[in-house]
Order: C-alpha cells, then structure tokens, then sequence
C-alpha cells in the first residue's frame, strides 16, 4: 500500500514538465488529416502555416488572453510551436505531417476558445 501511495504522490511531478497537448493526444483527430496537408503547392502552404503562427503569436502575445482563464493562451502557445516547426521544415522543402497536423489542431482549438 505505502509503494502504490508514493507512486501517486509522483504522479503530478511526473506530469508537469509534459506538454498538455502531449497529455491529450487524442484531441488532434478532430482535425485529422489537417486540410493544410490538401495544399499541394509549398509556398501556399507556407504562407498558410505563417498566417496560423502569427495569428497564434498574436493570440499569446494578448495580455487579455495571458490573464485569461480561458485556455485560450495555452492553445494559443501550442500553436505558435507546432506551426513555427512545421514551417522549419518547409523552408527545407519538408512536409512534416505530424507537425502540420498539430498547427491546424492547436490553431481550431485555440479559436475555439476564443469565441
């Protein structure tokens, strides 16, 4: 009994330094496949990866939404990394599904939130 009480005690230490949407991978299929991955030419695609990340950066750079309850700036930060990745490896001419995948998700549900 006492080794199973430490092991819960841990648990909360164990979690923190992973990523919330980490701990939710399942939340992504709700936007599965991206529609980012139906746009076959690469710099439209970029340019769309940009206007996700900027918006993104904007939404987390908001101090309406930094002092928010709302998860909005969470996802809002999410965001900001996922499409910042995926548009790294675009410059490269790489099309990182994961990555694309994950912009286009963090993106709807940070909006998602916002209204």
């Amino acid at each position: 009994m006492k080794k199973f009480l430490c092991a819960i005690a841990l648990l909360p230490v164990t979690f923190q330094g992973a990523n919330a949407a980490d701990l939710l991978g399942g939340i992504c299929q709700l936007v599965q496949p991206s529609q980012l991955l139906t746009i076959d030419n690469n710099t439209q695609l970029s340019d769309e990866v940009v206007r996700l990340m900027t918006e993104a950066v904007n939404v987390a750079d908001d101090a309406k939404w930094i002092n928010s309850t709302s998860p909005t700036f969470t996802w809002a930060s999410e965001a900001k990394v996922a499409c910042g990745k995926a548009y790294g490896y675009l410059r490269t001419n790489t099309r990182d599904e994961e990555y694309l995948n994950k912009c286009e998700c963090f993106h709807q549900r940070m909006v998602s939130y916002m209204y």
